[in-house]
């Protein structure tokens, strides 16, 4: 849990730090206040936003794998039975955090 909270701290700083540079202005044109309100509040929504998609997804995938792991437990002879769900689960989760990924980058990047 420790890991992962510094993973996701160090991650959203990253971005935090990056976000200047690839939010910058073309050369030549100024960054009005208003722009730059916009710019600052879409990074921390965009590291909200990744950051609660990979918290969800972690969940959820931490309990499906460990329910699996019980069934297993419980009866090694339906493995086999467990594992194709589970594997088709895990990758329906982690397709909402591409999803949340995918979310934040247009927060990012579009010019509206």
């Amino acid at each position: 849990m420790k890991k992962t909270l510094s993973v996701i701290l160090l991650s959203f700083s990253f971005v935090c730090m990056l976000a200047p540079f690839a939010l910058a202005a073309e050369e030549g044109a100024a960054i009005t206040d208003a722009q730059y309100g916009y710019y600052s509040m879409a990074v921390i929504g965009a590291g909200i936003a990744v950051g609660i998609a990979a918290v969800g997804a972690g969940l959820g995938q931490g309990i499906a794998t460990g329910k699996a792991v019980e069934g297993i437990a419980r009866n090694p002879g339906a493995s086999g039975q467990i594992m194709t769900p589970l594997i088709v689960g895990l990758a329906m989760m982690e397709s909402l955090t591409i999803y949340g990924f995918v979310i934040a980058a247009l927060i990012l990047f579009v010019k509206w």
